[in-house]
């Protein structure tokens, strides 16, 4: 089963666990219950709101599910998260082949990365008008590693021909990279359940080297599918949408759930990022040659969703 992702926007909210649910009470007035989510249904918990309150049992239910608890700085960039340190049976044998995986075996795959990442991308710049010349040309010069950096000059050409040349990606901007950075948090959380599902350990990545990042398998991971974000967040800013509200989140959120083409057939996009982690944990044990990653295209709600604004 898919789970639900939920947000907590709101400084007057408690949060605690009562009977298998997450209830959500207003901590002013007579402190009415506003809400119940059954703790099996949640596929994470995002915590969008400074005067948050919540208890160490709810914590607890939540890890124990595997669902993580992220916490978001005022730019909607997640800057903490809880994750369970048991999230498969075969944990500690994969761990050791995570960690015993060699140099060739992380350029090889981070090179699929980065091709998949581009085709992505030019799906992106197709879908809304934009040349995709200059994306798709890169893709087959990707070599083992990605030595040329085409993944950073790829992304350098992708800006200006989704958002205009004016755009500029600034993590620390709101409007266009407001909506980016909310996009790119629900999706973090969600490849860091995967990842953590799938026996791996989130900080040891296979080209992301940041020090300060202990989440830098997930920063991997999640490459290919910041597209489907970005795609999301242009066609909201076409329909006069440019800020993060109520509505936009929602927008974002719902990406997640949209169906991509795979060799299984029509996809959500959650299940596209456990397949692919969980194809990373078999090469890691030599049991699969290739990742499992979605066909070029876009979520098939969200193409169908451009094809009705036309």
């Amino acid at each position: 089963m898919i789970g639900r992702i939920v947000e907590v926007a709101d400084d007057r909210r408690h949060l605690f666990v009562s009977r298998g649910f997450l209830v959500v009470q207003d901590t002013e007035g007579a402190r009415k219950e506003l809400g119940q989510v059954p703790l099996d249904d949640i596929a994470a918990v995002i915590a969008n709101a400074h005067g948050l309150s919540y208890t160490n049992n709810l914590l607890v239910a939540l890890a124990e599910r595997g669902a993580p608890f992220v916490l978001c700085g005022p730019n909607h960039n997640a800057v903490g998260m809880l994750l369970s340190i048991d999230g498969h049976f075969l944990q500690a044998k994969r761990l050791d082949a995570q960690i015993a995986a060699s140099k060739p075996t992380h350029k090889r795959l981070w090179a699929e990365v980065v091709k998949a990442k581009l085709t992505q991308q030019a799906a992106a710049l197709e879908a809304s008008g934009a040349p995709t010349a200059p994306l798709s040309a890169l893709v087959n010069k990707v070599r083992s590693g990605d030595p040329d950096n085409l993944e950073a000059q790829g992304a350098r050409r992708y800006w200006g021909l989704l958002f205009g040349e004016s755009f500029r990606r600034d993590q620390d901007g709101d409007g266009l990279n407001g909506l980016l950075n909310y996009g790119y948090t629900v999706l973090r959380a969600a490849t860091a359940r995967s990842v953590v599902a799938a026996g791996l350990h989130p900080t040891l990545g296979m080209f992301h080297r940041n020090e300060g990042n202990a989440m830098r398998l997930v920063d991997d991971v999640m490459e290919p599918f910041r597209p489907v974000i970005d795609l999301r967040v242009w066609q909201l800013n076409k329909k006069g949408e440019s800020r993060v509200t109520p509505d936009t989140k929602r927008a974002l959120v719902r990406t997640l759930y949209d169906d991509m083409q795979t060799d299984l057939g029509a996809t959500p996009v959650m299940t596209c990022i456990h397949r692919l982690c969980t194809s990373l944990a078999q090469i890691y044990l030599g049991e699969k040659e290739r990742l499992d990653l979605p066909l070029a295209g876009l979520p098939l709600a969200l193409a169908n969703s451009l094809d009705a604004d036309e």
